[in-house]
Parts: structure tokens; sequence; C-alpha cells
């Protein structure tokens, strides 16, 4: 009988495990841990030849040599997002990193638009007073998407759906931006311009660009002024491209109409977990709560049933190419 690869998964919630469980078909043996992987918990893996990965997962220089000290030689990211693992250290210590490039940008893409909707309509505060009996209007006047200006900053497999949902479905006009111009977007009548002319005219701005050494707090403070006043923002990218800070002050000032977030720059520690009985240490967060023209959800874009099965899916084979020896196909190198 083959003894089967250990896999350590990291930062699991009882989801992971089961859309995990359902995919792997005697390709590893499953170590679930629920603690996040870091410099002080990655011993946790200990003779783990391969080790699962998510965002709040910190695969920095020192928790990557402790996993290759303990025998691990693959890390298997389910997500698509890599920027919390420092790939010339990985490569150093013989640790191949693959991830899932593409699950389902339809989840993500649809939960941007909740997020605009709930915003522009005032659904969360129409909600909270609907549930004391409080049926007045007043104060939850919104706007129509139909005819106004969005702008899509990143325009990948996500944006793209985004920009035709935006276009050929709310009838918006469309403005892109992005290093690499995808004709998906341009088919669907988006138009690109540079980041600036995108920020001017657009009255809702919706950030789905990958966490680079340029995209890192690609919104600040200078960015922000560029903005039409009372613009809508909404970030279901990652956290770091906006500085926090910055738009607390854009909000307070008005600069700001309304913020969407569905991620956090420190979100770690935060979200992914019941903190109903605890005090928030973090006076960003604890600010940007306080605003009633913001609406935050705790990273769940992409939490639907068809996205978590294609994770799992993605991440069982990657491991089985792992297993069998054979090239990744979706390998990420420095």
């Amino acid at each position: 009988m083959t003894t089967l690869p250990t896999l350590a998964v990291f930062d699991t919630k009882p989801y992971d495990r089961a859309f995990l469980d359902a995919a792997n078909a005697a390709v590893f043996q499953p170590r679930y841990l629920e603690v996040a992987c870091g410099a002080a918990t990655a011993a946790l893996a200990a003779g783990c030849p391969a080790v699962c990965g998510f965002v709040h997962d910190r695969f920095d220089s020192e928790a990557l040599r402790v996993l290759a000290a303990g025998g691990t030689t693959l890390l298997a990211l389910r997500c698509a997002g890599f920027n919390n693992v420092d790939l010339p250290a990985a490569a150093r210590a013989g640790i191949t990193v693959v991830r899932v490039p593409a699950y389902s940008p339809h989840a993500v893409a649809e939960h941007t638009l909740a997020l605009i909707l709930a915003l522009d309509r005032k659904i969360h505060r129409a909600w909270n007073r609907v549930r004391e009996a409080n049926f007045a209007l007043d104060g939850l006047m919104g706007r129509e998407i139909h005819g106004r200006t969005v702008g899509v900053v990143g325009t990948g497999e996500i944006g793209a759906v985004v920009a035709r949902i935006l276009g050929a479905g709310f009838g918006a006009n469309v403005l892109a931006h992005d290093p690499r111009e995808n004709p998906a977007v341009t088919a669907a009548g988006g138009r690109y311009v540079p980041l600036e002319t995108l920020l001017a005219e657009s009255e809702i701005v919706a950030l789905h660009c990958p966490l680079t050494a340029d995209t890192r707090h690609l919104i600040r403070q200078d960015r922000l002024a560029l903005m039409r006043r009372g613009a809508l923002l909404v970030n279901t990218g990652r956290g770091a491209l906006i500085d926090a800070r910055d738009l607390v002050d854009a909000l307070k000032s008005g600069q700001l109409g309304g913020v969407a977030l569905d991620v956090y720059e420190e979100e770690d520690g935060l979200f992914g977990r019941d903190l109903s009985s605890e005090i928030l240490a973090d006076d960003v967060f604890a600010r940007l709560l306080t605003f009633p023209n913001v609406v935050i959800t705790g990273h769940q874009a992409y939490f639907t049933e068809p996205a978590l099965r294609a994770i799992a899916e993605t991440t069982v084979d990657n491991v089985r190419r792992w297993a069998r020896g054979e090239a990744p196909l979706r390998e990420v190198r420095a």
C-alpha cells in the first residue's frame, strides 16, 4: 500500500475541510491546522512534504526556512494572490510555490456589484431601520448606475466580468485602467484611460488589481484628491491597495461619498474570526466602522459554493501533479 504524502493545511475552517476532503481522491493525507502560518507556527508542519496556505498566512523568509527544515518542498496556495509569499526565499529554500490563479471570477464580480448597490441604494441603513419598525425614507435616496461613469482598475478575469456586467447589464459608461488591455473589456464597450483620467471622471471606482510593489497604496491622499467629490470607492482586490488612514481623511472631509470594502490592509487577525466579544485594537478599522456611508464585509467576495469547489479541486490537482513528479501547471516564480 502506497503511503500518501501529508499536506499541512493552515488557517482552516470547517468549510475548507469539507471541500478539500470532497476533492481529495487519495492524493494526500491532510493535517488540518486552525492557526495561520507564520514564523512562529511553521514548525507545526514538521514532517509534511507539502503545505497549503491561504491569504492570511505569512510565508516570509523565516517561515519558509522553518518549513524547509521540516521537509517541506511544496507550498500550495489555495488562492490567486501570492503577495504573502517571499518568492526569492522560497526558491532559495527549494520550495515550489503553486496557486489557484482562477476559480470563479463571477463570485468576486457579483459581490462587487452587491457592494456597489448596497452602498449606492443605502441598503445597509434601510435594513437597520426596518428592524426597528422605522419605514421612513428620509436620508435613503440613492442613485442609479445606469448612465453613470464607473471606473474599473485592474481588468484581469474578475475586472473584465465587472466591466461587462456594468456596461452590458446596467448600461454604465465603463472606464478601465490596466497596464495590459483586455480585449474582452473593449469588446463590451469599456474604454481604457490613464489612471488619473479614470479617477477624475468616474462616479464609482472599483479596484480589482493584484497587490505588487507598484500597486501598494495605489489609492492614497494624492489619488483620492483627484477623484470626483462624492464618488464611491469599492475594493474587493487586496486591502493594501488603499492607504486606510488617507481613506478615513477623505471620508471625514466628504471627498468620498462612500466606501465599500471586502478587504483591509491589516485584516489578518480580524477577518475570518468571531471578535464580537472583544475590543477592536485597530483604531483605523474601528473608525471606518463608525461612518454611515461605509459598508464592510469580511473577505467573503470569493465565498460561494462553486468557487470553494474550484479552489479545492485545483489545489488537489496541484498536489497530485507534484506527488507524481510532473511539471507544475500553476507555479509562481520570483
